[in-house]
């Protein structure tokens, strides 16, 4: 995992190189920190966060453009940066809060519409643009279901046209036919009443653990923790675990979203930024992905999905953030997260943990790093090895309260190690640099003390807020967590969706820290907003260690470069019976190997290779293999590059070359073998033949299976896939039996709550639901079965 540390490290280091030599002297030659500080700052020029009165219209005129190209997505994000910019109560604000409820409006998003007509007119909408506004206000109040409400908002309109009568002719009689419109379709649904599909009630079935444990409030009764003097904490099954069991449901005790990708240093005449981040799609507090963002009234950066997301996150942490939002976007997403903890420790009874880290003093706000003594206590606590044990009320395990319960709070994550011996020198003083720059800022801006709302920390002062920050930028190097989402990619056009996973933030869940590594874990590790869910992947024995994957997993690298990743970033030597298999196996993984031309058995050796035929004895050059697979990868690159443009034809020919001369020298479950399958089977749905989409599919849908295994996650992702195209194409056997699979499969990861579980069940309720079809050849033409189809009601 990239640490944002290394981040700001790179980014220090381009400023520098482009800074005028007058001012590297200047920098280079100050005598003290002060100093060194303020003439640094320019440094942070890119990440200004404050509202900026010009980009309001800017991001309005930009997301128009959008729009008329029907856009209307992009459009959306584009006024969303728009009113990120604008000060309440403005006509900016307020002009792109309308103009963003006419593209959600497009986008079918009819609540959101209706909440930002809403914020238009709390934010002074011009009277002269009311009525359009309100016709599309009334237009989603019927489609909602909501007639009552529509026939108030058309009366009100027809008052509006009688006291002002101002519109120009022609406008007026479109706005009286869209009104003459309405008012029939309002009528025919008052006396409809409203549904509520019974999926809703039960999205998050499943979602709950069945038994509390009375030792770990967010783990399962099947879990019981322990502590060994090698492994250190670790988690066990006390009882036999059947897959698909949920063990673990835990909300981060801190979290913070990534940016995304950050802009390059910016001239004045390319101001603003007019990609779209995760900033921009996610909720700064919750990371639910919103069309619809709440800015924070302060600053251009922070958006939430609700006004009750927005004043949470300012009660507990954003009305100190707010003024900081560059430098923490320069400092990196580690020293972010650092800050938010101990601005969360706030809230809670932290004083025995801030004395563990301050040392016993009478005055606490006095704290003096010089005292010896204090030094002594901080240094035995950053060290987090040399634990206090002449204490008898000290509970037995660290991390657990006087009465041996470990729950999700500030004294379990204060307890994670932050393993101070084993960071390098340098890597100690960037994180000590940035977080004394940060505490810098914390004092000018007057930000130390706690708001009214929350109770003060004893020993709060600058000193101990840097030591305790220092300790959790430490510790995220071995237990932050990734918080990552599945996002689906392609046009909105092409009826198959591919799906990645990307990280939207980085958390610090202290339960689910307290899993052991394996590169072939036996759990399964999902997201759904900022709360965590593990699951059992396989069955788990009672007794057997609940493990789980760090990032280097046995199906996406070989045992030596998953050790040396593990090594470098966690501090130990993986002796996982992964690990250990691959020790004792000669041959490297199936999904790297190469295959002999003449024979096509798999090759083996290092730099010359052979195989193990008698009559094929000439050998080949590693090296020349390689350079092969390389070019074949540039090609199905340019084949991609054409199927992104829109080119599938040309595009399959290239890979059909490309899968030709694959065949004559990588085995048949290479990964790329199965990247080439993947690509053919979009080209083939792109071109609408769904046949043959799903053939390459379903041999793409194997090479995934020999590297991920039949039951894996990866695979459950490739059967949606294949469903949607049997589903597509009419082959109603072949679409219910892989739906089937898929479903049990995903269903083994996420639960039964997951949207890609609920897009198969609403495949197999259409499917289920189709007339019988008769059996005469004539019938199975798909254009005829295609008309039956399209003639349900």
């Amino acid at each position: 995992m990239d640490l944002p540390v290394d981040e700001w490290k790179s980014y220090v280091s381009q400023k520098w190189s482009l800074l005028p030599k007058s001012i590297q002297v200047t920098i280079s030659t100050a005598e003290t920190l002060s100093e060194i500080f303020r003439h640094s700052s320019l440094l942070l020029e890119g990440y200004l966060v404050e509202k900026d009165p010009s980009a309001p219209l800017f991001y309005r005129e930009e997301g128009n453009k959008k729009f008329q190209r029907k856009d209307y997505r992009g459009a959306a994000a584009l006024y969303s940066k728009g009113i990120s910019h604008s000060r309440p109560h403005t006509a900016d604000i307020s002009l792109c809060y309308a103009n963003r409820s006419a593209a959600l409006f497009h986008l079918g998003q009819h609540e959101m519409c209706l909440k930002d007509i809403m914020r238009a007119q709390m934010h002074g909408y011009p009277e002269t643009l009311q009525p359009k506004m309100l016709l599309r206000k009334a237009e989603c109040l019927v489609t909602l279901g909501r007639p009552q409400e529509a026939s108030q908002t058309i009366s009100d309109l027809e008052r509006s046209f009688a006291a002002k009568p101002t519109l120009a002719a022609a406008q007026f009689q479109i706005l009286q036919r869209n009104l003459c419109r309405l008012k029939m379709k309002a009528q025919e649904k008052e006396n409809l009443t409203e549904t509520f599909p019974a999926g809703l009630t039960k999205a998050l079935e499943d979602m709950d653990l069945k038994e509390e444990n009375g030792q770990i409030p967010n783990a399962a009764s099947s879990v019981s923790l322990r502590t060994d003097p090698l492994k250190g904490r670790y988690l066990v099954a006390t009882k036999d675990i059947p897959p698909g069991e949920l063990l673990v449901k835990e909300d981060a005790f801190v979290s913070v979203l990534h940016p995304g990708e950050m802009p390059p240093l910016r001239l004045p005449e390319s101001k603003w930024d007019t990609r779209v981040t995760n900033g921009d799609l996610y909720c700064h507090r919750c990371l639910e992905h919103t069309l619809a963002p709440v800015p924070c009234d302060g600053c251009s950066y922070a958006k939430y999905c609700s006004q009750d997301c927005l004043q949470r996150a300012w009660d507990l942490y954003h009305s100190v953030e707010c003024a900081l939002g560059g430098l923490l976007l320069t400092l990196g997403v580690f020293c972010h997260i650092a800050l938010r903890s101990a601005l969360l420790a706030r809230f809670e009874d932290a004083s025995k943990v801030v004395r563990k880290l301050c040392g016993e003093t009478r005055n606490k706000d006095s704290f003096s790093p010089e005292s010896e003594a204090q030094a002594q206590t901080l240094t035995c606590d950053l060290g987090g090895e040399r634990e206090k044990r002449d204490n008898p009320r000290e509970p037995p395990i660290p991390g657990c309260d006087l009465n041996g319960k470990y729950e999700s709070n500030y004294n379990a994550v204060f307890h994670l190690l932050p393993h101070t011996e084993n960071q390098s020198p340098e890597h100690r003083f960037l994180c000590a640099l940035s977080v004394s720059a940060l505490c810098r800022q914390l004092e000018a801006a007057s930000c130390c003390k706690p708001p009214a709302a929350g109770p003060p920390v004893p020993g709060s002062g600058p000193a101990v807020c840097g030591a305790a920050m220092l300790k959790h930028m430490l510790q995220l190097q071995c237990n932050a967590q990734a918080v990552t989402a599945i996002q689906h990619t392609g046009s909105e056009e092409n009826s198959v969706t591919n799906s990645k996973q990307v990280r939207l933030a980085t958390g610090l869940f202290p339960v689910v820290s307290l899993l052991n590594h394996s590169c072939s874990p036996n759990t399964s590790v999902s997201f759904v907003s900022t709360v965590a869910t593990i699951r059992a992947s396989q069955e788990i024995r009672k007794g057997q260690e609940i493990l789980h994957c760090y990032g280097p997993h046995r199906s996406r690298m070989g045992a030596a470069e998953r050790r040396q990743r593990l090594r470098s970033q966690y501090f130990f030597d993986c002796s996982c019976a992964a690990c250990r298999e691959e020790e004792r196996a000669a041959a490297g993984p199936r999904w790297e190997a190469f295959c002999c031309e003449s024979c096509g058995a798999l090759l083996q050796g290092d730099d010359e290779l052979i195989c193990g035929s008698t009559s094929c004895t000439e050998p080949v050059s590693r090296d020349h293999l390689i350079s092969r697979l390389q070019d074949l990868q540039q090609q199905v690159g340019m084949a991609r590059k054409l199927l992104g443009k829109g080119k599938p034809e040309r595009a399959i020919q290239l890979l059909l070359g490309c899968r030709r001369d694959a065949q004559s020298f990588l085995s048949g479950e290479h990964s790329l073998v199965g990247e080439m399958e993947d690509d053919l089977a979009q080209a083939y749905a792109a071109s609408g033949d769904w046949p043959k989409s799903a053939a390459h599919l379903q041999k793409s849908l194997r090479a995934v299976e020999a590297r991920h295994g039949p039951t894996s996650v990866e695979v459950g992702h490739e059967l949606f896939k294949l469903a949607q195209l049997f589903f597509n194409g009419f082959a109603v056997p072949e679409a219910l039996n892989t739906i089937q699979k898929a479903e049990e499969v995903l269903t083994v990861h996420y639960g039964p709550g997951n949207d890609e579980i609920q897009e198969l069940r609403k495949m197999k309720s259409c499917l289920l639901d189709l007339p019988p079809i008769p059996a005469e050849p004539s019938v199975q033409d798909p254009k005829v079965f295609f008309q039956q189809l399209t003639t349900l009601p």
